[in-house]
């Protein structure tokens, strides 16, 4: 059991945590609007900062874990996060802040859990949607950060190139010119592809069986509602007959008497 003193010091890191996630967002979405710089002046500053302490505090946390493994996967878009290059990551520490909500059950609290909450949760876990949304998104950052580096292109051009290739539209506005950007666009090709078809099928699977269970749910609900008519059928009949054995017992009794 955790003392007193230990569950303030978790909470109160948890707290640290959710304000550096929320203030990385701010300055995340300032600096993709063209406010701020993060790669100069003070918010360059504050940004290595942050980055530092999620950098440690990830650290920690995997070298902490039992599982390496189940670590590395539960925790993928906290390394995304971590990835320096570009401010639109930071936005993946949302999944940080969901960790610390579901520590402390904050959903039920709030009485927001409920069967969406559940239902999501189904959706996400037991399908392995979100394993198989993680390796995507793997695999399509790091295809774009190689490709960015073959071909000298921004992060932002890359990225888009990478998801058109890996489903399939292919606009044709970013190619690969060089040797090394073709062997990443072919690799991507095989690879994302089979990942995102995967990806739509888990999802056409989970609905599928949800209409499946509806159906199911509403069948045994009328079911249950003509038996719990039957049974009360059942019982006033039951009731009945009683009512007219009562009345022909004493009725029965004086007949007898009179021959006597």
């Amino acid at each position: 059991m955790k003392s007193e003193s230990q569950k303030l010091n978790i909470l109160f890191y948890n707290i640290l945590v959710a304000i550096l996630a929320l203030a990385s967002f701010l300055l995340a979405a300032l600096e993709l609007n063209g406010l701020i710089s993060w790669q100069r002046g003070p918010y360059r500053l504050i940004f290595m900062l942050i980055w530092l302490f999620f950098l440690s505090d990830y650290v920690i946390r995997f070298f902490r874990a039992g599982s390496k493994k189940d670590f590395l996967i539960s925790n993928l878009f906290d390394l995304i996060a971590l990835i320096p290059s570009h401010p639109i990551f930071v936005f993946f520490r949302v999944a940080r802040i969901y960790s610390i909500v579901r520590y402390y059950n904050l959903l039920w609290k709030f009485g927001l859990s409920g069967k969406f909450t559940r239902a999501l949760h189904r959706f996400l876990y037991d399908t392995g949607f979100i394993y198989l949304l993680s390796i995507s998104l793997v695999i399509l950052i790091f295809s774009s950060l190689i490709f960015a580096s073959f071909e000298h292109d921004s992060l932002q051009n890359s990225l888009w190139w990478a998801i058109t290739t890996a489903t399939t539209v292919g606009y044709g506005d970013v190619t690969p010119k060089t040797d090394g950007g073709k062997i990443v666009a072919a690799i991507l090709m095989l690879g994302g592809i089979g990942f995102l078809g995967l990806l739509t099928s888990t999802i056409t699977d989970f609905f599928t069986n949800e209409d499946k269970q509806d159906a199911q749910t509403k069948a045994l609900k009328q079911l249950s509602k003509q038996v719990n008519r039957l049974t009360k059928q059942v019982d006033r009949l039951e009731s009945q007959l009683k009512a007219t054995s009562n009345q022909s017992t004493p009725a029965s009794a004086k007949h007898l008497k009179k021959k006597r």
